[in-house]
């Protein structure tokens, strides 16, 4: 994998609304050639896939892909994006625990661009679940820090949705 092959990966992503009719198919196709660039079994190859999938709506297809890939040590920014990409597929095939159970260990991680997305889709799963208090605490603390005033008060109120009240 190389910078060339990278240009290429996000030129193909980039393109993905120019496509016709068969539009689906041939954006697969697109990145199962690019990812048979590289060596059978590489992680990035299968997450590329796994998004390619995902985003022509076959979450279903996607899980394993994402699975493979992570197990086969991806790494890095694709890492994060699998993790928050393989708990949303899993929640759209009605397996929401498992993607609350990949989700809520990077809540305490390191701080990263996609935090945000984490939460999100974590709420996602959580209402799903029917813990939609959960899910809504998740996206208010999410927000709360981008507001242009409001941001205590809505910290605040994000917390008090899940803490138990006053006796």
């Amino acid at each position: 994998m190389d910078d060339d092959w990278e240009r290429r990966v996000d030129e193909a992503w980039a393109s993905y609304d120019t496509y016709g009719e068969d539009r689906d198919a041939e954006f697969r196709a697109l990145i199962d050639a690019l990812a048979a660039e590289l060596p059978e079994g590489d992680p990035a190859g299968l997450f590329e896939r796994a998004c390619a999938f995902d985003s022509t709506g076959r979450s279903d297809r996607a899980v394993p892909l994402y699975q493979e890939a992570l197990e086969r040590g991806l790494s890095g920014d694709r890492k994060r994006r699998a993790l928050i990409q393989l708990a949303s597929s899993l929640r759209n095939v009605g397996r929401a625990e498992e993607g609350v159970a990949l989700l809520e260990p990077e809540l305490d991680g390191p701080a990263h661009e996609l935090d945000d997305a984490v939460r999100a889709v974590l709420a996602l799963c959580l209402a799903s679940l029917g813990r939609e208090r959960e899910g809504l605490a998740l996206v208010l603390g999410a927000l709360a820090p981008h507001l242009p005033r409001y941001q205590r008060s809505m910290a605040n109120y994000a917390r008090a949705l899940v803490e138990p009240g006053p006796a």
